[in-house]
């Protein structure tokens, strides 16, 4: 199964916001930080926002944070809310709709794909590989890994 960019972000988004966890980073700071577009990423913060993983502030001093602690919020979460939860292929069209054998195995599929994700949130991800939570906090502005305090 491959992600779309939009899972893609997401999950640099929020990954980032919860190195940062506990102040707001503005959209613009997120996008320089991974190199992304910042149009796309505020569509994706948009959805994110919607969904309830992140929370945003408007205004001068404004940006995103997550909504709840990073220990709270599930990859699978994510990846559900970007993806949509549709069907992984349009049958609609399929000359065997209705008398496929696929579409079981296909949604076997991807229930044990998304049970997987289900099983990391996104602090345990940050702390999963030595040097994630630095490299994320570095790419913040200055004076961000202080004001991070403890991990």
């Amino acid at each position: 199964m491959r992600l779309s960019r939009f899972s893609d972000y997401a999950l640099r988004a929020a990954l980032y916001l919860a190195a940062h966890e506990g102040r707001l980073a503005p959209i613009a700071e997120i996008a320089r930080a991974h190199d992304l577009s910042q149009s796309n990423l505020m569509k994706v913060v948009n959805m994110l926002v919607d969904g309830g993983v992140l929370r945003s502030v408007r205004g001068r001093s404004g940006g995103v944070a997550l909504a709840r602690p990073g220990a709270e919020i599930r990859v699978g979460e994510i990846v559900r809310l970007m993806e949509n939860d549709g069907p992984m292929v349009d049958c609609s069209a399929c000359l065997l709709r209705g008398s496929c054998g696929l579409v079981r195995a296909l949604r076997e599929a991807e229930n044990a794909f998304y049970a997987s994700l289900d099983r990391f949130t996104l602090a345990e991800v940050l702390r999963a590989r030595p040097g994630t939570l630095e490299l994320l906090l570095g790419a913040g502005p200055p004076g961000a890994s202080a004001m991070a305090g403890p991990r």
